[in-house]
């Protein structure tokens, strides 16, 4: 007879959702013996996996203070009605995926209520808010970290709790598709370079840095009007978003490139076509750097997120990549250094084929740091484990 294992899964994000779905796929394979049943809050990939939808996650897509404001009674709805959930259920144990403010919050619960709690995608706690280190040591019986340095500094401080699995991207396959390929897709030229803008997952990271990168597209063919532009959109994002941001710049008196193209769920495709990139600081950078492109990490936010929260940020570099890397890999034009003209610049000595060359190669370093592609596998058998012991890690 098959053992039944109820598994609570809490995912905010579309990367962590990605990961998440990934995850449940392992758990599968790696214990085909048990009859798993999974719920939580999902969005398209989770549910694609077959986990049961008590809270649409793809409602939590939000980022700064006003934001999250606005939106706090949608939070505390579905706080409560996982909670209800997870005890109705009589869960075994409930997998939280990064997305700290919610999950942290759930976590002190749930272990309160006897229900075990493992973090899958450790929060970054180590560049802001360490605080929370606190709430981890007392409420998480295990802490899968998925960065090469987090192990170490989470056991420096008293977490012993801790494994490093392997990072999920290196897991995933990279794009097949040839540059010639893409380009006969697409209507682009493969003789011509091409230049890939990734402005975000998010509503606000569209509206407020895609404009910009539409700028320095236009910067950028000024100087050569040879160069070809591909916006690679998020599955969670539309077309009329990028629509709109291509009005606001038009309406400055700005004109957009003559090749300036759009693609949908093809983001690995554009990447690897690309001949560099200006990529929004999150997931996509650890994506990018994978493929090989070199590439410019981007970030703006209003002023008044900016104020709030930087004086928590207590780490030397913004981009995952040159956290890494432990240098300034890959320049970082954040907020008010995110200067369409140095942009524009930065793009231009990528171009270069010795610098492109040079890049490529520090790149594949980073690569190397990210695990042997077993990150799910590996959290699988972590979790696994953890579940089957009686008393809390």
């Amino acid at each position: 007879m098959k053992s039944k294992y109820k598994i609570m899964i809490v995912a905010g994000e579309v990367s962590g959702d990605a990961h998440a779905a990934k995850l449940v796929e392992s758990l599968r394979e790696t214990a085909p013996e048990v009859d798993f049943e999974f719920f939580g809050a999902t969005s398209t990939q989770l549910r694609n996996a077959g986990v049961e939808q008590i809270v649409n996650a793809d409602e939590f897509a939000v980022i700064g203070v006003l934001e999250i404001a606005r939106r706090l009674p949608m939070f505390l709805k579905a706080l409560q009605k996982l909670k209800k959930a997870a005890i109705e259920k009589n869960a075994d144990a409930v997998i939280l995926v990064d997305f700290p403010d919610f999950n942290l919050k759930l976590a002190k619960y749930l272990k309160k209520k006897g229900i075990k709690v493992i973090y899958y995608i450790s929060p970054q706690i180590w560049a802001w808010r360490q605080y929370r280190i606190k709430t981890i040591k007392k409420y998480v019986a295990l802490l899968l970290a998925i960065l090469p340095f987090e192990k170490d500094w989470y056991e420096k401080r008293g977490v012993s709790h801790v494994e490093f699995v392997g990072h999920p991207l290196a897991e995933k396959s990279i794009s097949t598709q040839t540059k010639k390929e893409f380009c006969e897709k697409n209507g682009l030229d493969p003789e011509k370079p091409i230049v890939a803008l990734l402005p975000g997952s998010r509503g606000t990271e569209i509206s407020k840095i895609l404009p910009l990168l539409f700028e320095t597209a236009s910067e950028m063919s000024k100087k050569d009007e040879n160069l070809q532009f591909v916006v690679a959109l998020a599955q969670t994002r539309n077309i009329e978003e990028v629509e709109r941001a291509k009005r606001l710049v038009e309406e400055k008196g700005i004109k957009l490139p003559k090749l300036l193209i759009t693609v949908e769920n093809a983001t690995r495709d554009a990447l690897k076509a690309a001949d560099v990139a200006a990529v929004t600081s999150g997931t996509a950078t650890l994506e990018t750097a994978l493929i090989g492109t070199p590439f410019a990490i981007v970030y703006k936010t209003t002023n008044l997120n900016a104020a709030i929260f930087r004086p928590f940020v207590s780490v030397e570099h913004f981009g995952l990549v040159n956290l890494i890397a432990g240098e300034r890999l890959v320049k970082e034009f954040i907020q008010d250094d995110f200067v369409i003209e140095d942009l524009a610049e930065e793009l231009f000595r990528l171009l270069d084929e010795k610098e492109n060359r040079e890049m490529r190669k520090k790149l594949s370093k980073i690569a190397e740091k990210l695990g042997k592609g077993k990150a799910s596998e590996n959290a699988a058998e972590a979790i696994l484990k953890c579940i089957k012991e009686k008393s809390e890690i």
